[in-house]
C-alpha cells in the first residue's frame, strides 16, 4: 500500500514534485528511481531531515529487502516530525511486513489521529483487524469507513460483516438490504459502465449472503420468505434449490421438500445429500422396507447411476443384502473396477455382511476358476480379467480382516495371473505393511514403482514406505526426479509445502534419535500453517470487491479452525514427544551415556559403530553443501533479479534459520511443546492423544490441577483407552504423597475431585 498523505511540509514546488514522484515510483515498483529522487531531495541541505522523504525512502528500502536500513530511515523521519501522518502510516506498512500486526495497529491508530479520515489508513487498518480477528475494532473501523465514504460500495458490505462476524444479524441484514436498495437504483440510473450480467451476478451473490445471515440468526420462516421472494432474481439455481429445499425440511413442509430434492436428483445422480434429504422429506430414513422401494423406483428411473445402486447397500440386511450386493459386485468386477473395496469398505463395520461378502465373492472364485462363470445359471462367459479382479478384491478383503497369509495367496494367485498389473504390486506391499513387514512391503512397492517411473503417485507412495523403513537418503532421492533441477530435494519439498513427506521425514528421525532433525521437520510444518494463515491477508479486501461474500466467510472459519488439520496433528505430536524426551534425557547426559556405552563395547562392535558415525556425518555434511549450494545459486538469481529489474520488489525472508543442533540443545523444551500443545486443546480435543500428551506436560511442570484437568477430559473421551488407565493408576500414586504439600484449599478440593474421577470410570 503507498502512503497517501495529505500534505506535505515545508517542500517547496520544485521538491514537492518529486515527493510525489517518489510515491508514483513507489506505486509502479520502480524502486531504484524512487531512490534517486528521495537523493534529490535529501542532498539538499535544508531538507536533509525531511520527515516524509526519509520515510518514503525507507519504505523503498524495505521492498528491496534492505529492512534493517529501512527501519534506520523511516525511525528517524518519526524523530523529526513525530505528528506526521505519514511518517506512522509507513512506520505501520513496515510493521506490518514483519507481521507484526499489533505494532501495525498501533501505528496506523497513531496516524490516525493527525489525520482521522484517510480513507487509505482505515482500510489497512481494518484489514490489519479482521485478519487478526479484532472484531470489536474492525466495526468500529469499517463505521468510519462508511461514513466517509458511503458511495462505495465496500464500504457497507466491509459494515455489514463486521456485525455478521459478531453475530448482530438484524444489523447486517439491514445494512445489506439497504445496499441492494441502492444498487437498484444505480442500476435504473446506470447508462453506461457495468455491464447487466456483472450487475445480476453481484446482485444474486448478495442476496445470497443475505440469506444466509438469516439462516445463521435461526429465522428459518424468514430465510425461505426473503428467498422465494427474490426467486427471479438468483442466478445460482443449484444454491437456490439446495437452499430451499433445506428449509422446507426444516419447517416439516415435505411434499415442497421432496419435489425439491427430485428435481436435484435430475440434474445430478451422484450426490448423496439429494438421496439423504429425498428420504428425509418422505420421513422414511428409519424404514428400510419404504427406503428399498424408493431406490429400486429411483433405479428404473436413473439405470446408469452408480450411487441408486450403492446406497442401498447400507441399510439392507441379509437376504436383501446379498440379492444386491451380488448384481453390484459382478458388474464392478467385469469392468475391472480396482476401487471396489474401497466403495465396500464402509459396509466392514457390520461383521454379518462381512461374511456375505466373503461368501459371495469367494463363490464368484470358485466358478470362475472352475468354467469361468460367475455363476452355473450364467449363459454368457465372464470376461478374462473377472477372476484377476475377484483375486484383487480377495487380498484386499483378508487384509482388513487381518488375515494375512490368506491375502498373500490370493494376491499372489492375481500376479501369477497378470504379472504386469501395477496394482497387484501395491496391494502386495500394504499388506505387508499392515503385518509389520516393513523391508518386504519396500520391496514390492519399488517393484511397482519401476513398472512406471513417471507416475508421481507410485514413486510418491514407495518414498512415503521407504521413509517407514529409515531409508531416508533413497526417499529423498526418488522424490528428487520431480523437484526442480539445481535445488536440494529436501529444500524444494519445503517450499512446495509436502507436508506428508515431512512429517514423515519427523516421526523417521524421531525413531532414529535424531531430535534435532525430528524438531526441525515439525517447524517447517508449523510455518506452513502459519504461511497459509497469513496467505489469507490478500483475500480481505478482494473478496469485498468482488462479491465472493459466503465464500469469505467461509474462508474466515476455516482458517479460525486450520491447526485441527491432521498434519498440524502428526507434527505437533512427534515435536511434542521429542521434547518431553529431551526434557528427561538433555542432550549433554546424552553424551556421557554413549561414551560409557562405548567404552563396554568390543573392539569390533566399536569399529562398526565408528563407521557408521562416520557415514552419517559425510552424509550430514553432503547435505550441507548441496543446501548451501542452493541457496547460494538462489541467491546469486535474486541479485542478477533486483539488478536487471526496477520493478522487482525482493522481501527476504524474515523467519530464523532452522539448525538441528541448536534445536534439540534448547533450554526449555515444555516451553517449546506448550507451544505444539496449545492449538491442539482448543481444536482437536476430540483426539484423545492430546489430553495424553498435555498430562505428560503439565505432570513435568508439576500442575497438578492441569493434570487433573488432562484426565478428566482424557476420559470423557474414551474411558477404557489403555493408556488413560495407565495415567490414572500413575496419577493416583503421585497424589497419595503429592496432595498433603499442597496449600490450602487445595487438599480438600482434590480429594473431592480425584473421587469424582474415579467414581466416573466405576460408573464407565
Amino acid at each position: 500500500m503507498t502512503p497517501n498523505p495529505v500534505t506535505v511540509k515545508s517542500l517547496p514546488p520544485k521538491e514537492n514534485a518529486l515527493f510525489k514522484r517518489i510515491l508514483k515510483c513507489y506505486e509502479q515498483k520502480l524502486y531504484k528511481n524512487g531512490l534517486k529522487f528521495a537523493k534529490q531531495i535529501l542532498s539538499n541541505p535544508q531538507f536533509a531531515d525531511h520527515a516524509e522523504t526519509l520515510a518514503m525512502k525507507g519504505l523503498i528500502l524495505n521492498a528491496l529487502g534492505r529492512r534493517e536500513e529501512a527501519y534506520e530511515y523511516v525511525r528517524r523521519g518519526l524523530r523529526n516530525d513525530l505528528k506526521s501522518h505519514t511518517c506512522w502510516h509507513v512506520y505501520g506498512l513496515l510493521q506490518r511486513s514483519e507481521r507484526k500486526y499489533d505494532e501495525a495497529i498501533k501505528c496506523y491508530r497513531n496516524a490516525l489521529k493527525w489525520d482521522s479520515q484517510n480513507i487509505q489508513i482505515l482500510r489497512e487498518l481494518s484489514i490489519v483487524q479482521i485478519h487478526t480477528r479484532d472484531l470489536v475494532g474492525y466495526r468500529d473501523t469499517r463505521h468510519q469507513l462508511f461514513k466517509l465514504k458511503p458511495g462505495q460500495r465496500a464500504s457497507w458490505i466491509g459494515f455489514a460483516i463486521a456485525y455478521h462476524l459478531m453475530k448482530d444479524y438484524e444489523m447486517a441484514f439491514k445494512i445489506l438490504d439497504a445496499l441492494r436498495n441502492t444498487m437498484n437504483q444505480d442500476n435504473q440510473q446506470m447508462q453506461q459502465g457495468r455491464k447487466d450480467a456483472t450487475f445480476e451476478y453481484e446482485r444474486s451473490e448478495l442476496l445470497l449472503y443475505q440469506n444466509m445471515i438469516l439462516e445463521e440468526s435461526g429465522d428459518i420462516l424468514g430465510a425461505k420468505k426473503h428467498l422465494l421472494d427474490h426467486n427471479k432474481e438468483i442466478i445460482d439455481r443449484v444454491a437456490f434449490n439446495e437452499t430451499i429445499a433445506r428449509y422446507h425440511i426444516h419447517l416439516e413442509e415435505y411434499v415442497q421438500a421432496e419435489t425439491i430434492y427430485r428435481k436435484l436428483i435430475q440434474s445430478n445422480q451422484e450426490n448423496k445429500a439429494y438421496y439423504d434429504g429425498l428420504t428425509r422429506s418422505l420421513r422414511i430414513e428409519d424404514e428400510p422396507e419404504e427406503k428399498l422401494k424408493l431406490f429400486n423406483e429411483l433405479k428404473a428411473q436413473y439405470p446408469r447411476a452408480a450411487l441408486v445402486k450403492r446406497l442401498p447397500l447400507d441399510f439392507t440386511e441379509e437376504a436383501q443384502f446379498t440379492d444386491l450386493l451380488r448384481p453390484y459386485v459382478i458388474s464392478a468386477l467385469e469392468k475391472g473396477a480396482p476401487t471396489l473395496f474401497t466403495d465396500l469398505q464402509p459396509l466392514y463395520k457390520n461383521p454379518s455382511k462381512v461374511v456375505i461378502i466373503q461368501n459371495l465373492v469367494e463363490g464368484f472364485v470358485t466358478q470362475l476358476e472352475k468354467n469361468s462363470k460367475f455363476s452355473e445359471a450364467d449363459q454368457e462367459r465372464a470376461p478374462a480379467s473377472g477372476l484377476l479382479w475377484a483375486y484383487y478384491y480377495l487380498a484386499k478383503h483378508y487384509d482388513q480382516v487381518n488375515n494375512t497369509k490368506t491375502a498373500l495367496q490370493c494376491v499372489n494367485k492375481a500376479i501369477d495371473h497378470t504379472p504386469t498389473l501395477i496394482e497387484l504390486l501395491t496391494c502386495k506391499a500394504k499388506i505387508y505393511k499392515h503385518s509389520g513387514d516393513i523391508a518386504a512391503a519396500v520391496e514390492n512397492m519399488n517393484d511397482a514403482r519401476e513398472m512406471d517411473t513417471a507416475d508421481r503417485y507410485l514413486n510418491s507412495k514407495c518414498a512415503k514406505y521407504m521413509m517407514r523403513a529409515d531409508r531416508v537418503s533413497e526417499a529423498t532421492e526418488i522424490l528428487g526426479k520431480f523437484t526442480r533441477e539445481g535445488t536440494s530435494p529436501m529444500d524444494n519439498l519445503n517450499e512446495m509445502q509436502c507436508m506428508w513427506f515431512q512429517t514423515e521425514c519427523a516421526r523417521t528421525y524421531q525413531r532414529m534419535g535424531m531430535w534435532g532433525e525430528a524438531l526441525k521437520k515439525c517447524l517447517e510444518v508449523d510455518r506452513h500453517f502459519h504461511e497459509i494463515i497469513e496467505d489469507q491477508y490478500d483475500f480481505h479486501s478482494y473478496c469485498l470487491r468482488k462479491m465472493t461474500l459466503r465464500s469469505y466467510i467461509k474462508l474466515l472459519r476455516l482458517e479460525d479452525i486450520l491447526h485441527s488439520h491432521p498434519f498440524y496433528f502428526k507434527a505437533a505430536k512427534v515435536a511434542i514427544d521429542v521434547y518431553i524426551y529431551l526434557h528427561d534425557n538433555p542432550l549433554k547426559n546424552q553424551a556421557s551415556d554413549e561414551q560409557n556405552n562405548q567404552e563396554n563395547l568390543s573392539p569390533s562392535e566399536l569399529k562398526k559403530l565408528k563407521n557408521k558415525e562416520r557415514k552419517a556425518k559425510k552424509r550430514a555434511e553432503l547435505e550441507q553443501q548441496a543446501a548451501a549450494a542452493a541457496a547460494e545459486k538462489k541467491n546469486l538469481h535474486q541479485k542478477q533479479k533486483q539488478s536487471n529489474e526496477d520493478g522487482e520488489s525482493h522481501h527476504p525472508d524474515s523467519a530464523e534459520e532452522l539448525v538441528p543442533d541448536k534445536l534439540a540443545a534448547t533450554t526449555e523444551p515444555l516451553q517449546q511443546a506448550m507451544k505444539f500443545l496449545e492449538p491442539l486443546l482448543s481444536l482437536a480435543a476430540h483426539n484423545i492423544e492430546t489430553h495424553i500428551l498435555a498430562y505428560e506436560i503439565y505432570s513435568r511442570k508439576d500442575k497438578p490441577l492441569l493434570m487433573l484437568r488432562s484426565i478428566r477430559r482424557a476420559l470423557k473421551v474414551d474411558p477404557n483407552n489403555d493408556t488413560v488407565q495407565r495415567l490414572l493408576v500413575k496419577f493416583q500414586e503421585t497424589m497419595s504423597t503429592r496432595v498433603k504439600t499442597l496449600p490450602e484449599p487445595l487438599p480438600e478440593f482434590m480429594k473431592q475431585e480425584l473421587e469424582k474421577v474415579y467414581t466416573f470410570k466405576k460408573v464407565n
